[in-house]
């Protein structure tokens, strides 16, 4: 059986009787560099607008998931606070006088203290509600040693002594001290409601 023979269309016949090819094999060359060129551009501009839509979408993703883990964040700590108003706020009517009581006298011998050192022989008076007089009097006069003349003024608050030494005065408020802290505290938590 004869071999098969194809007709080979990319040659044509010359005048000498050889074919010739009727494109250049450099135009051929060319068309497939611009042809590759071309795909490439094409493909490189495909990745670059993909990457884009990939980046703004992960960038909405994120901004959405920030915004919820805030709300939950407001949520839980509006939460969490409300459920503690009510032990802060019994811890501030009723510790917070109690541990003002407890440290009038130690806060009272440290505002004497410093007026002892210069006047070593002159009587302190201290001005106080008898209530805490005795819890006064009795550090004040143990850690000093200093002559003491107390005034009693009932109408005074238990958490406030005026000091006098000589010229010198002072004044130790935990009365105040104690009603601003209370204030602070409630305020916060009115704002947080």
């Amino acid at each position: 059986m004869p071999a098969l023979r194809l007709e080979v269309f990319d040659r044509a016949p010359a005048s000498d009787g050889s074919m010739q090819p009727l494109v250049e094999v450099t135009a051929v060359e060319e068309a497939k560099v611009a042809s590759f060129e071309q795909g490439y551009s094409a493909g490189w501009d495909d990745a670059v607008a993909a990457q884009q839509g990939d980046q703004t979408r992960i960038r909405a993703d994120l901004a959405r998931n920030l915004q919820s883990l805030s709300f939950t964040f407001q949520d839980a700590r509006s939460h969490v606070l409300q459920a503690i108003r009510p032990l802060i706020l019994q811890m501030v009517n009723r510790l917070l006088p109690e541990i003002a009581r407890e440290t009038l006298a130690p806060t009272v011998l440290e505002a004497v203290m410093p007026l002892a050192d210069g006047l070593a022989d002159a009587p302190v008076t201290l001005v106080l509600n008898p209530a805490v007089r005795a819890q006064v009097e009795d550090l004040v006069s143990q850690a000093t040693g200093l002559p003491l003349v107390i005034d009693e003024e009932p109408t005074m608050p238990e958490g406030q002594v005026y000091i006098r030494f000589g010229t010198a005065e002072a004044k130790v408020d935990l009365a105040q001290v104690t009603t601003d802290i209370a204030i602070a505290v409630r305020a916060f938590f009115n704002l947080k409601s």
